[in-house]
């Protein structure tokens, strides 16, 4: 079977100062259309059997920067809302409510866990059959992909808030002795030869 692929879009400003961005359509940084370049020769060479992206435009750019086709758009790719926490901070937000998690709370007039959590399951119910015909890309953001690869292992939504992810990074998810397992996780593409890396984390 083929492995699941997941591509976390390139920097944007706002994932660049650590502010949650969900519905907002932010475009990449230059930083961020570098490191989505960077990608395209790190997946060269891969034949996939589909590729889908979140609707957002900095998913959507990654792919393009990436060497990727995107088959489907599907908008249950897209971000965790963040409801009335778009644009802000964990430190922000933090200083309202010192005890919020986003992993166990959800946000307000925005989306709960479960309610990602089924959203992702739909994704991985159409996928997850294409695998027999090879590898498949999913193109999208670091809070629903962590969703999404806690759920492959049989983990509940909050699960992801255990799995890191940085812009710019492919994991691999895929099977070992018939068992659904994460392969590879937040996998930065080799740096070009002579190029300086930003090594900062991104949320």
């Amino acid at each position: 079977m083929g492995e699941l692929l997941l591509i976390r879009h390139g920097e944007t400003t706002w994932s660049a100062s650590l502010r949650h961005t969900s519905y907002t359509d932010l475009e990449l940084t230059p930083d961020g259309e570098r490191q989505a370049r960077t990608l395209a020769a790190f997946l060269a060479g891969r034949r996939f059997a589909t590729v889908l992206a979140s609707p957002r435009s900095r998913a959507l750019r990654t792919a393009q920067l990436a060497g990727l086709t995107v088959d489907a758009v599907d908008e249950d790719l897209s971000e965790w809302n963040y409801g009335e926490y778009e644009g802000r901070t964990t430190v922000d937000i933090h200083d309202d409510d010192p005890h919020w998690n986003i992993w166990t709370d959800g946000c307000p007039g925005g989306e709960s866990p479960a309610q990602v959590g089924e959203r992702i399951d739909r994704v991985l119910a159409r996928v997850t059959p294409l695998l027999d015909r090879g590898t498949v890309a999913l193109v999208g953001h670091a809070h629903s992909l962590r969703v999404l690869g806690a759920r492959w292992i049989g983990l509940p939504p909050s699960a992801g808030g255990r799995l890191r992810l940085e812009t710019a990074t492919v994991s691999a998810l895929g099977h070992e002795h018939g068992r659904q397992v994460i392969l590879r996780w937040n996998q930065p593409a080799p740096p070009a030869p002579g190029t300086a890396t930003d090594q900062a984390p991104r949320h």
